[in-house]
């Protein structure tokens, strides 16, 4: 399986942000310059985070985004599913597929993946930036 790039920048942003003090903010701008990825990517990726509830946007003066929840409350299951945004691994109708009706693949790839998500769920934001990588991300450099 492999994660879309909506997904690696959501996880990117999540961990920096869990590793910051929880009343700082940082600004789209500041996180681009760390991961060095496009402005308008990074732009919708926090757009959709912040409707999911998973970052507050703060205006003004000082203002920019933080995580809305402790780093122990986003189970990485949930977050991934979110992110990629479809629980299909394979698409049957599009375009038909010859075998469908009578495959068993898209049970089997399905079953698959709600293990994979259940797997991920055991951990969360907090277990991602165990260890050393807090120390990591708050190095890098803009």
């Amino acid at each position: 399986m492999q994660l879309t790039r909506f997904t690696d920048l959501g996880l990117r942003v999540l961990m920096f942000l869990s590793a910051t003090q929880p009343d700082e903010t940082k600004t789209i701008g500041e996180i681009t310059a760390k991961f060095d990825v496009a402005l308008n990517h990074m732009t919708k990726v926090v757009q959709f985070m912040g409707q999911q509830g998973w970052l507050e946007t703060i205006r003004g003066k000082g203002g920019g985004i933080r995580l809305a929840r402790l780093p122990e409350t986003y189970r990485l299951g949930d977050v991934v599913r979110t992110l990629e945004r479809t629980d299909n691994l394979i698409e049957c109708g599009v375009p038909p597929c010859v075998l469908q009706g009578s495959c068993t693949l898209k049970a089997l790839l399905n079953r698959a993946s709600s293990t994979f998500y259940a797997e991920l769920n055991r951990y969360t934001l907090a277990d991602a930036i165990a260890g050393n990588t807090t120390q990591v991300i708050l190095q890098l450099k803009a």
